[in-house]
C-alpha cells in the first residue's frame, strides 16, 4: 500500500486545506482539521493510505486545488 502525503506551504489557508481534505479524501471535519495542524507543524501529513490506483485521482485533485501532495 501507498500513502498520500500532503505538504505544508505558506500559500494556502487552513480552511482551504481542510475543505479540500473533506471534499477529496472524504475526511470528517475533525480528521481534516487534525491533518491540517500536523501539516502546519510537522511540514507534512499522511492523509490517506491505499493502492496507487485509489490515491492517484485524490492526489491530482489536491494538486489541482493548489496544494502540494505526493504518493509515497
Amino acid at each position: 500500500l501507498k500513502d498520500l502525503v500532503v505538504f505544508n506551504d505558506d500559500v494556502n489557508t487552513f480552511e482551504h486545506v481542510i475543505n479540500t481534505l473533506i471534499r477529496v479524501c472524504k475526511h470528517t471535519p475533525e480528521q481534516a482539521e487534525q491533518c491540517t495542524w500536523i501539516i502546519h507543524y510537522k511540514g507534512k501529513c499522511k492523509v490517506k493510505t491505499g493502492t496507487y490506483e485509489e490515491l492517484r485521482p485524490m492526489k491530482d485533485a489536491i494538486c489541482e486545488a493548489g496544494i502540494d501532495a505526493k504518493i509515497v
